[in-house]
C-alpha cells in the first residue's frame, strides 16, 4: 500500500487487535447494558505507542478489513489515538490493486458505529459464555483448558451427533435386478424399475408403497419369472438437461471447494487466501491477486463482470461467452451487500502467468478461485439425457428402466472441469425406436445394504453450518482450529471424528444448558447481530436475549461445595496454574488440584531388573512404564508399541 500511494503517505500496521476486554475478570458491567471495559493487549502496547507518534500531527486515515472486525479495530485505533470516529478517516476497499487503493483513499468515510456495534455484542457474548462455561467445563472434568463458545459447542454438537447417528445405524439388504436386453442388434443393461407400477426401492426416498426385495431369494425368484416373458420397448425419451455455473465463491463456498478438490483445511484455506488477497511480488509490482475472503455475498462489480467476459472471449473464444453477462444473487437474508464475491482482481492474470511468483499452495488456490470466476460467467453445459423404458407383455407387468447421458456442449466445464459432475454423467445407452422388441438375454440380481450418513469433513462442516445459520464467514475457520485445538474432534483423513472428551462436553452442555447448544437459538443470535449491523435494534438488547435465559440455565447448576467449610469452590489460578480453591478465602484456606494424578495401572509384565510389576504412569511429557518397586528399582521405558526399526541417528527402538 505504501508503494500505492506512493511518498505524501505513511502506512502502518496495527497487526490485528489492539485492544480487547481485560484477561483475567469479565470486563461486562451487566447492569450498565453490558458496558465493555477495553484495554490496551500486552502484546500492542508498543504497537500503540509507535502509532501514535507516528500520526501525531497528521491527517489520520484507517484502512482496516473491511468487515465487523476491522471496523471494530478502526474504532479501537481512533479511540486511542484521540481522533473522533465520526470525521471522516474510514478507508475501504475489497482489492488491494494500485487503482482501487488510490480511489478509496479519495473517499474517506467516518467509523460505521451499526457495525462496530454488531461486533461488540459478538465479543461480549463470547465473553459472556466463555467466562462462565469454561470454568465450569474445567471443575466438571478435572481438566484445564477447556472452553465453551456460542458457536464452537455448537458445531461440535453437529459433530458429536452425526457420530451417534452412524454409530446407531442399522444397515438394511437389498437387492436390485439387472436385465441385459438386445433390441435391434444391440444389447444395453436395464434396471428392474417397476411390478405392475409399484416402484422397486432403492434406498432412496420414502419406502412405504414400494416394492422392497429384502432377501436373495426374493430377488433370484424374481429374476426367474422376468426371464419368461416376451419384452418391447414402451417408451424413448430424449431431453436436453442444461446445468447453470455455480456462482462465484463466498467464504463458506471457497473453504468446500478448497477442501473436497484440494485437501485443505478451511483454516489453511483462509491462510492461504490471506496471501494473495495482502499481495504478491509481481515484475508490474506488489498487487493483491483476489478480493476480500471473508464475504457471504455473491455479488460481482460490472467492471470485473466485463474484465471476465473479455477473458473468456479471448480464451475459449465467443460460443462459450453467454449474450448477457450472468447477475447473481445473494438468497439469503442479511447478506452484506456492499462486500462483493471473492474473485480475482483481474481475470487477465492466469493462474499460470502468475505461477513462478507463488508457492504451490497459492497457485492451487488462485487457480481455483480464478476457474470459479469464469465459470461463473461463462455459457451452460448442456447434457442430452435419454430414458427407454421396457416392458414385458404379460402378468405381473415388468417394467425396466434404461438411462444414459451424453455431454453435449462442455460450457463452463472447459475452464471449471468434471470433476464432482459423475452424477450428470452416465454411460450412454443406444438410439432405440419405440415399439420395437426387446430380448430379455439374462436377468442378475445384485445385493446391497443402505449407508449410514457420512462423517463430517470440513466442507460439509461449514456447509451445515451455514444452512443453519450458525456462524459467519469469519467464524467458520477458527471455530473448527478451536474444536481440534481444545482436543474435542480429530481427523482420520478428511473426516471430523469426536474424542471422548468431546462427546462428554456435549452430553454435559445438553443437559445444563440446552439453549446454548440449541440450533435455532444461535442461529436466531447471528440474526439479530446483522440486525445490530442495519442499525434496526441497539446491541443491548440481542445480548440480553441470550443472556436471561443463559443466566437462569447457569443459577440450576450444581455447585461443588467445599469439604471443610461447604462454601463453593470455585477455579483459580496462581503462577503455577490452575487449582480449586475455596470462596471462603482467607478464612478458608482450603485448596485441591485442579487434575487428579491418574493412579498406576499395572500392565501385567513383570520388571526385567527386579521382578515385580510393571504399572503404566503419567509424567509430565505422557505416559511412561515404570517399576511399581520405585524408588528401590528405577527401572522405566517408554509407553509404545516397537515397530522393529532401529532409529537411523542413535539406534534406539522406534515406537
Amino acid at each position: 500500500i505504501q508503494k500505492m500511494l506512493g511518498p505524501g503517505y505513511e502506512v502502518k500496521a496495527s497487526l490485528g487487535h489492539v485492544a480487547d476486554l481485560p484477561e483475567r475478570e469479565l470486563g461486562v458491567d451487566v447492569a450498565r447494558d453490558f458496558a465493555p471495559t477495553y484495554e490496551v493487549t500486552k502484546d500492542k502496547k508498543a504497537v500503540v505507542e509507535e502509532l501514535r507518534r507516528a500520526a501525531q500531527g497528521k491527517r489520520l486515515l484507517i484502512a482496516t478489513d473491511p468487515d465487523r472486525a476491522g471496523e471494530a479495530i478502526g474504532w479501537h485505533v481512533a479511540r486511542l489515538l484521540e481522533r473522533d470516529p465520526k470525521e471522516p478517516l474510514r478507508v475501504e476497499f475489497h482489492e488491494i490493486t494500485p487503482k482501487v487503493v488510490r480511489q478509496a483513499v479519495e473517499r474517506p468515510r467516518p467509523i460505521d458505529q451499526n457495525l462496530v456495534d454488531a461486533q461488540q455484542a459478538r465479543r461480549v457474548l463470547d465473553r459472556l459464555v466463555g467466562y462462565n462455561l469454561s470454568p465450569l467445563l474445567s471443575l466438571e472434568f478435572r481438566k484445564r483448558a477447556l472452553s465453551a463458545g456460542r458457536v464452537q459447542s455448537v458445531a461440535l454438537r453437529l459433530v458429536v451427533e452425526r457420530e451417534q447417528a452412524i454409530e446407531a445405524f442399522q444397515r438394511e439388504e437389498y437387492w436390485t435386478l439387472e436385465g441385459l436386453f438386445e433390441v435391434q442388434g444391440k444389447t444395453f443393461p436395464a434396471l428392474l424399475h417397476e411390478v405392475d407400477g409399484q416402484r422397486l426401492w432403492i434406498a432412496q426416498g420414502e419406502k412405504e408403497g414400494k416394492l422392497h426385495l429384502e432377501t436373495e431369494a426374493q430377488a433370484l425368484a424374481l429374476a426367474e419369472r422376468v426371464q419368461t416373458l416376451p419384452y418391447r420397448v414402451a417408451q424413448v425419451e430424449v431431453r436436453e438437461r442444461r446445468k447453470s455455473p455455480p456462482p462465484p465463491f463466498t467464504t463458506s463456498t471457497l473453504q468446500q471447494a478448497a477442501s473436497s478438490r484440494l485437501g485443505y483445511t478451511a483454516s489453511r484455506t483462509m491462510r492461504i487466501a490471506q496471501r494473495l488477497y495482502e499481495g504478491v511480488d509481481l515484475p508490474e509490482g506488489t498487487v493483491g491477486l483476489i478480493t476480500y475472503m471473508r464475504t457471504d455475498s455473491v455479488r460481482v462489480s460490472p467492471e470485473a463482470v466485463a474484465l471476465a467476459r473479455e477473458a473468456i472471449g479471448e480464451m475459449y473464444g465467443p460460443a462459450y461467452l453467454p449474450e448477457a453477462p450472468r447477475v447473481y444473487r445473494n438468497r439469503k437474508e442479511g447478506v452484506q451487500d456492499a462486500h462483493e464475491a471473492i474473485r480475482p482482481t483481474d481475470p487477465r492474470r492466469t493462474p499460470e502467468g502468475v505461477r513462478p511468483y507463488l508457492s504451490e499452495e497459492e497457485y492451487r488456490l488462485y487457480d481455483l478461485i480464478w476457474r470459479r470466476f469464469l465459470a461463473s460467467q461463462m455459457k451452460d453445459a448442456l447434457y442430452e439425457q435419454t430414458v427407454i423404458l421396457l416392458e414385458g407383455q404379460g402378468q405381473p407387468r415388468f417394467t425396466f428402466r434404461a438411462a444414459g447421458s451424453v455431454l453435449r456442449f462442455e460450457g463452463y466445464l472447459k475452464v471449471w472441469g468434471r470433476e464432482g459432475e459423475d452424477e450428470e454423467e452416465a454411460p450412454p445407452v443406444p438410439a432405440v425406436p419405440q415399439g420395437a422388441e426387446a430380448r430379455l438375454l439374462q436377468a442378475r440380481p445384485e445385493q446391497h445394504f443402505t449407508e449410514p450418513p457420512p462423517r463430517y469433513t470440513d466442507a460439509t462442516l461449514v456447509k451445515t453450518m451455514e444452512e443453519l445459520g450458525i456462524g459467519r464467514p469469519s467464524t467458520y475457520a477458527p471455530t473448527l482450529e478451536t474444536l481440534e485445538k481444545r482436543g474435542y474432534v480429530e481427523r482420520k483423513g478428511r473426516t471430523l471424528l469426536p474424542t471422548p472428551l468431546g462427546r462428554q462436553i456435549v452430553h454435559y452442555l445438553k443437559e445444563r444448558f440446552p439453549r446454548v447448544v440449541a440450533y435455532e437459538f444461535t442461529a436466531q443470535m447471528e440474526e439479530g447481530l446483522d440486525q445490530v449491523e442495519e442499525g434496526k435494534v441497539p446491541w443491548p438488547q440481542v445480548v440480553w436475549e441470550f443472556y436471561e435465559p443463559f443466566l437462569k440455565e447457569l443459577s440450576q447448576v450444581p455447585k461443588k461445595t467445599c469439604p471443610q467449610c461447604g462454601r463453593p469452590l470455585e477455579l483459580k489460578v496462581s503462577r503455577f496454574g490452575q487449582f480449586l480453591g475455596c470462596t471462603g478465602y482467607p478464612e478458608c484456606t482450603y485448596t485441591e488440584p485442579l487434575e487428579r494424578k491418574k493412579e498406576a495401572e499395572p500392565i501385567g509384565e513383570a520388571c526385567p531388573q527386579c521382578g515385580r510389576p510393571l504399572v503404566r504412569k503419567e509424567g509430565r511429557y505422557g505416559s511412561f512404564i515404570a517399576c511399581s518397586g520405585y524408588p528401590e528399582c528405577d527401572y522405566t521405558r517408554d509407553d509404545g508399541t516397537p515397530t522393529g526399526y532401529t532409529c537411523p541417528k542413535c539406534g534406539s527402538r522406534v515406537l
